[in-house]
């Protein structure tokens, strides 16, 4: 069936949002006359004097960040949204407008303005994750806040405005379309079930092995089977857990193994620091009990065909659906050829 898949046009179902996407295996056979051109690596000082996050620089609010040794959040200086937002209930015939309270913060992975994750050691990405479990936790027990997410924004090409290894996390008052997507399918598969929909599908991935990336005892790696980014992947824990703040300490360091690993794959694809996005879907902090959730970490890469060569999303896929050229399947295996020591770390 992978033959065939591989060679003919098909839609693919995505079981956590109920969506499908186009996949035309077939086009990856015509000629490409766009442009390329070759990755300018450019090697970064451990220190910036004008980065805002480097340790005891000031940023652009005149706040003046600490000489800190390990992962540091703070609140952003320019937040999408604002915990003392005044209230709206705007209703208009069909115009309708509502206010939305949260806070937003920016989580630094390290002082050394040099590194990304794949850079990283494990034991530093471990105090990145610890990071975020404290966050998630502290930020869902708000009142306010009922859906934490936490993402990053990595490389020019993604719109990161600041090349220091960083990340983001959004929380606020109400859930987002993502999620609520995804909280259906998990809930309709648990009432039918009482088991989790994303642990069923990861026994079958491991079962079928052809687009496991990475697996150690607590977490894998794969591309998901209706995948819609070039080379998007997915971080899933084996135990069934809503959230990251229910993670062990044995299961924060295999997240931290796995992750590396992972990106490390992404930067020697195409021996450049890849851009990507990447956040954690986990269950909302509203107070009621989401038994059916089971959190994973997307990646949600650009790049297609070189590292310069980005995948847009335009033409059909804005105004019907997406759509990809080469398989969950094919490019599964493209990084699995790949080795797993960093390109810029080999002799």
């Amino acid at each position: 069936m992978n033959s065939q898949l591989n060679n003919t046009p098909h839609r693919r179902y995505n079981i956590l949002t109920g969506e499908w996407i186009l996949v035309s295996p077939h086009r990856t056979k015509r000629p490409w006359q766009g442009k390329t051109e070759e990755s300018k690596a450019e090697k970064k000082p451990e220190y910036d004097a004008s980065c805002y996050l480097c340790p005891e620089n000031t940023r652009a609010s005149g706040e003046t960040n600490p000489d800190y040794k390990e992962p540091y959040s703070f609140v952003n200086d320019f937040s999408s949204l604002l915990p003392d937002s005044p209230e709206i209930d705007f209703n208009d015939g069909l115009l309708h407008a509502e206010s939305e309270k949260g806070i937003c913060k920016v989580v630094c992975f390290s002082p050394d303005h040099s590194l990304t994750l794949p850079l990283m050691n494990v034991e530093d990405i471990t105090k990145v994750i610890q990071m975020w479990k404290k966050e998630f936790l502290e930020l869902g027990a708000n009142k306010d806040i009922n859906y934490v997410q936490i993402f990053e924004n990595k490389g020019a090409i993604m719109g990161c405005s600041n090349p220091h290894p960083h990340g983001q996390i959004w929380s606020q008052s109400s859930i987002p379309t993502e999620i609520r997507k995804k909280s259906v399918k998990f809930k309709e598969y648990w009432q039918e079930n009482q088991r989790s929909l994303l642990g069923d599908y990861l026994n079958q991935e491991l079962e079928n092995g052809d687009r496991i990336l990475e697996e150690n005892e607590h977490f894998v790696a794969l591309v998901p089977y209706w995948a819609v980014w070039p080379f998007e992947a997915m971080i899933i824990p084996k135990r069934h857990l809503q959230h990251i703040g229910q993670l062990a300490k044995e299961e924060e360091i295999a997240f931290a193994q796995i992750l590396k690993k992972l990106t490390i794959k992404y930067d020697n694809l195409f021996e450049t620091s890849f851009p990507y996005s990447s956040g954690i879907h986990q269950a909302p902090t509203d107070g009621l009990n989401y038994p059916e959730w089971h959190f994973h970490m997307s990646f949600y890469p650009p790049l297609l065909r070189s590292a310069t060569v980005k995948k847009f999303m335009v033409g059909y896929e804005m105004f019907a659906g997406p759509q990809r050229d080469i398989t969950a399947e094919q490019a599964a295996e493209r990084l699995n050829e790949l080795s797993e020591i960093h390109y810029l770390k080999k002799e």
